[in-house]
Formats: C-alpha cells, sequence, structure tokens
C-alpha cells in the first residue's frame, strides 16, 4: 500500500514560473512577430517624443530667456510719454534725462528722440512715402551702455561723430535699406549721411531695431530738433528699483504725472514667454492624445495576439501553466512592448529637442525626470492596455490546443 503523498510534497510540486522566466518569454513572443511589435511600439514612441520634444524646446527657450535676463538685467526701466491717456501730441520735457539721473538709486540714464517728418532712405530716388516704418532719432551717447544693446559692425556715436552727418542703423533698418558694412551712405533728411555703425538686434530695446540714431548736436542744427525724448531707459539698483518706478512719473512731470508711462522691457520678455507656454500646453495634450491612440494600439496588438495563440496558450494550460502564468506572460508583452516605444520615443525626442535648439542657438535644457516621467508613462499605458488581453488570455481553456 503507497504512502500518502506529505502535504508539503505535494505543494511543492505546484507549477512555478520565475519573473525573469516571465520577461523572456514575454520577448519570445514579441520577437516572433517582430514587424507587428515595431509598428505599436512605434505609435507609443510618436506619442512620448512629441511630449518629450514638446517640454524640451519650451524648456530650452526659457533657458534661454534666463541667459538673456541674466546677462541684460531685470533692472532695466523705460519712461515715454502716455499717449494713450493723453494723445499722440504728448512729450517729455527736455530735461527728462537730467532729472531722472538725479534720483537717489538711478546708476545711468538715456534715451533718444524721434524726429517728426524725418524720413530715412537708401538713396533720394527712392519714393518718399516708402518710409519702410523707419524711424529717425536723436540719441544720447549712453544709449547703447543703458540698454544693453550692442554693435554688429562699425562703431557707436562718439563726442565727434555726433557733430557731423553721420548715422547708426538698428539692426531691421539695415536689413531694410539694403546696408551691410558702415560707410555706406543713406539719403536722410533731405541729405546723404554716412553710415558709421549697425546694431545688433536689442531684445530688451526692440524699438532701436528700426531706428536710424544721429547725434543730438547734428538733429538740433540741422534737422530741427527740440531736445524733448521718445524713450528714456534708466538702470537702477536691483534694491531701488520699486521705489524708483513710483517716483519716476512725478519726477518727469511733477504737473502731470500721469502723462509719464514707466515700464520694464524685461517683464514683456517674460509675458511673451507665457503666452509660449499657452501654446506648449496645448502641444503637450496633443502629445498626450498621440500617447493614448499608442497605448490602444498597444491593446489591439495585444488582443490580437491572444486570439491567434490560442492553441499555444492552450497547450501551456495543459502542461501545468496557471492562470497567473499566463497573465504575466501577456503583461510583460505588454509592459516590454510599450517601454520600447517610449525608450525609442524618448531619444526620438532628446534628439528632435537638441536640432531645434541648436538651430535657434539655445542652450539644451531637457530635465533627466522628464525622461524618466516620459518613460513611467508608457510603462503605465502599456500595463493598462495588456491587462484586458492578459485577462482574456488567462481565461483560455487547456482543450483549446486541440482546436484546429
Amino acid at each position: 500500500m503507497s504512502a500518502a503523498v506529505p502535504v508539503s510534497t505535494a505543494t511543492s510540486l505546484r507549477s512555478r514560473l520565475l519573473w525573469l522566466d516571465v520577461w523572456r518569454l514575454g520577448a519570445s513572443g514579441l520577437r516572433s512577430r517582430p514587424t507587428r511589435a515595431i509598428l505599436s511600439a512605434l505609435g507609443i514612441a510618436i506619442g512620448i517624443a512629441s511630449m518629450i520634444a514638446v517640454v524640451g524646446i519650451s524648456s530650452s527657450s526659457q533657458a534661454r530667456l534666463n541667459d538673456q535676463l541674466s546677462q541684460l538685467g531685470t533692472n532695466l526701466l523705460r519712461v515715454a510719454p502716455n499717449q494713450q491717456q493723453l494723445g499722440d501730441d504728448t512729450q517729455l520735457p527736455a530735461s527728462t534725462i537730467g532729472k531722472i539721473r538725479m534720483i537717489d538709486g538711478v546708476e545711468s540714464a538715456s534715451g533718444f528722440g524721434q524726429l517728426a517728418k524725418v524720413d530715412v532712405y537708401r538713396s533720394s530716388l527712392i519714393d518718399p512715402a516708402a518710409t519702410g516704418g523707419l524711424t529717425v532719432n536723436a540719441a544720447d551717447l549712453d544709449l547703447l551702455e543703458v540698454t544693453g544693446a550692442e554693435i554688429a559692425a562699425g562703431t557707436w556715436l562718439n563726442a565727434a561723430t555726433d557733430q557731423y552727418p553721420g548715422v547708426v542703423l538698428g539692426s531691421d533698418a539695415a536689413s531694410l535699406l539694403g546696408v551691410v558694412t558702415p560707410g555706406t551712405q543713406v539719403w536722410l533728411g533731405g541729405q546723404y549721411f554716412t553710415v558709421l555703425g549697425i546694431l545688433k538686434p536689442s531684445p530688451l530695446a526692440p524699438e532701436l531695431d528700426t531706428g536710424a540714431f544721429i547725434g543730438i548736436p547734428v538733429a538740433e542744427k540741422l534737422l530741427g530738433y527740440d531736445g524733448s525724448p521718445t524713450a528714456v531707459y534708466e538702470r537702477s539698483l536691483d534694491a531701488s528699483i520699486d521705489r524708483v518706478r513710483r517716483l519716476l512719473p512725478a519726477t518727469v512731470s511733477p504737473q502731470q504725472p500721469e502723462a509719464v508711462t514707466v515700464s520694464r522691457p524685461s517683464d514683456a520678455l517674460a509675458a511673451k514667454y507665457a503666452a509660449d507656454q499657452a501654446f506648449t500646453g496645448l502641444l503637450v495634450g496633443l502629445g498626450g492624445i498621440a500617447l493614448l491612440v499608442g497605448g490602444i494600439g498597444v491593446a489591439n496588438t495585444m488582443i490580437i495576439s491572444v486570439l491567434e495563440r490560442r492553441r499555444e496558450i492552450g497547450l501551456r494550460r495543459s502542461l501545468g501553466a496557471t492562470r497567473a502564468h499566463i497573465r504575466r506572460q501577456f503583461l510583460a508583452e505588454a509592459l516590454l512592448l510599450s517601454g520600447l516605444g517610449g525608450v525609442l520615443g524618448a531619444a526620438l525626442g532628446v534628439g528632435v529637442t537638441a536640432v531645434i535648439a541648436a538651430m535657434n542657438g539655445w542652450p539644451v535644457a531637457i530635465s533627466p525626470v522628464t525622461i524618466a516621467i516620459g518613460i513611467s508613462s508608457t510603462l503605465v499605458i502599456g500595463a493598462v492596455a495588456g491587462l484586458y488581453p492578459a485577462i482574456r488570455a488567462a481565461r483560455t481553456p487547456p482543450t483549446a490546443a486541440l482546436s484546429s
């Protein structure tokens, strides 16, 4: 009479499947259908690549903005007539720059005055109506130092050249006039002026880009400039900027403080970035939709795989595989499939960001956390997409191995 099998022995005879074997089975399932696996992973990759690229490009743009602000500073204020309330004929007093320099906490101040009814052309043969939106301005000698603008070619006005018919062109003005080198002559105010220099684009004072700048003495002598500035820029100590901003209107125009408007150019750059962020959020949402579509593709692939492999599943069940083993196998396939798409998409997103940043001269700024979150999200999508096919596969009876 045979002895009874101990309970511990019976338990030890139960079918077991190591996790390492689970991943091997999942990988073999994908290798058996490589084209389908690649196409499904591609759907995940497109979604995650678009999300990482959008976030990466936005971060790189922000890094560039931070670099610009650190170089140019956020302590620049711009003073101008409040034409919205008082009309286009509102002017700042001729003593504006001198008054601002006397305020405690102000480091430097400078500005320019736009000359009314004075235009600049490439030559005297150009149609007078074709101004191109360019302005002619009498500029203080410290304008570049205060605004942080730089010379691209040639030189800025100095104590000698501001006495004679010499002009410095903003970047857009030079491009529109077709001037590429200093020494060229342009038709300004009814006579020829020699181009002394060309400015680089000015982030904090974009109005300089479309201007032609001459010295104040020659503007007064030849073009009737009355000394009233159109815009004045001042640099304050960081600790004093808020106080100076409050004092400026009353200092410039004690009788009509409301006739003066004060702004901080760096705020405009920050506002532009905020507007870009809203658009970035829209693109991230579109990337999320693409990722969801990729997850549906993974689910579709896994369901078809379960239907095609019923005999394989039934055979494994008849050889001792439990339902839990089958669930793990197909869930592992879904995770490997989505993980492959996630890694591929992350690499593609980083590559796109690097290319766009290089084309625009931005630093590449992609947080490793962003990449980790992106890949993790693909695994979550894969787990959700593969859950139902895994459960369906686990319900396949062993007798399925006998079906044709």
